[in-house]
């Protein structure tokens, strides 16, 4: 939150409203994901950038992690594993996470570009 605030930046988030809805999960991982608090860090999040006066944007989180973030090429088969990310477009190899962050920080970006409004609530 500094850090935005200090640069003059925004923060994109994925929009994870529906993520339990969407998700098939093995009986032992439903206790573990079901005990992820998406809303409450949103919320939280959401707190401390209006406080800080830093614009926050949510942006659709489909194919975050399957799109390359140099050629925007989509292919499940580009994430090799849990950490690794390599293009079979471009060949551009990278983290996973990394690659997947880039991707939704250009997606804020546009968001943001487009003229979407923050939807963090003006403080009372």
């Amino acid at each position: 939150m500094t850090e935005a605030a200090r640069t003059c930046s925004g923060i994109a988030l994925e929009d994870l409203g529906a993520i339990r809805d969407r998700v098939r999960l093995r009986k032992p991982q439903r206790v573990t994901f079901h005990s992820w608090a998406f809303h409450q860090l949103g919320t939280f999040l959401a707190y401390k950038a209006r406080r800080a006066g830093v614009p926050l944007v949510y942006v659709d989180p489909a194919y975050t992690s399957q799109e390359c973030a140099d050629c925007h090429h989509i292919d499940k088969n580009n994430r090799v594993d849990q950490a690794l990310f390599i293009c079979r477009n471009c060949g551009v190899v990278a983290h996973a996470d990394r690659n997947a962050s880039r991707n939704i920080a250009a997606r804020g970006e546009a968001a943001w570009i487009a003229g979407r409004e923050s939807r963090v609530p003006a403080t009372p």
